[in-house]
Parts: C-alpha cells; sequence; structure tokens
C-alpha cells in the first residue's frame, strides 16, 4: 500500500510548479514524509477487525476520506506545519502541498 501511496503523492505534487521547482532530493524527501504520514495515519485508522479483510480496509477508507474527515484533518494540519519546518518551505510551497493533499485524498477514496 505504501508504494500506491508514494505514486500518488508523486502524481498529485508534479502538478503543481512551486514544488516541482525545488531540487529534484528535496521533492523526494518531501514525497516520502507526506506518503509515510498517509500511510501511518491510515494504519492508525484502522482497527484490527477491519484489517482483517482487505474488502473491510477499503470500505474503512472510502468512510474516512472525506473532506471533514479526522483523519484529513490530521493529515492536512499537522503534516503541512512539519513539513514547512522540516524543510524550510515558503508559505507558498506549504500551501500548494495542503491544496493538494485534498485531491491526493480522493484517490485513495476512488481505490
Amino acid at each position: 500500500m505504501f508504494d500506491d501511496i508514494l505514486n500518488a503523492v508523486k502524481q498529485e505534487l508534479g502538478n503543481h510548479p512551486e514544488i516541482t521547482s525545488l531540487p529534484p532530493e528535496q521533492q523526494e524527501a518531501i514525497h516520502n514524509e507526506i506518503a509515510n504520514h498517509v500511510n501511518n495515519t491510515v494504519q492508525s485508522q484502522s482497527t484490527p477487525a477491519q484489517s482483517g479483510g482487505g474488502g473491510g480496509l477499503l470500505s474503512s477508507l472510502e468512510g474516512m476520506l472525506t473532506s471533514n474527515s479526522p483523519l484529513t484533518g490530521a493529515i492536512e494540519g499537522g503534516l503541512v506545519s512539519s513539513l514547512g519546518s522540516k524543510f524550510g518551505l515558503s508559505p507558498g510551497i506549504t500551501g500548494a502541498i495542503s491544496g493538494a493533499l485534498p485531491g491526493l485524498i480522493q484517490k485513495f477514496k476512488q481505490k
């Protein structure tokens, strides 16, 4: 699942010139940081009963990945702030990341 998330992050953020203007190694670090955060958040939101079967987990993800869910709020809130601090990103870049996250979340809602 992590590889799917990472690929989706790269695809979604690749559409933002603010992010693609960063050095490639910094882009890669940001992609990995976002993918790790999304993956960890998704795993922490699933219960043991849901993780027993793939269908249950996917159904659970679809329910959680809505614009007002705790999952979305956790990803957008803590992650963008953390990335800004860790990588010294400008408000324009963190804004682009924040703007890209709902599209990224929607991709996993559709899977």
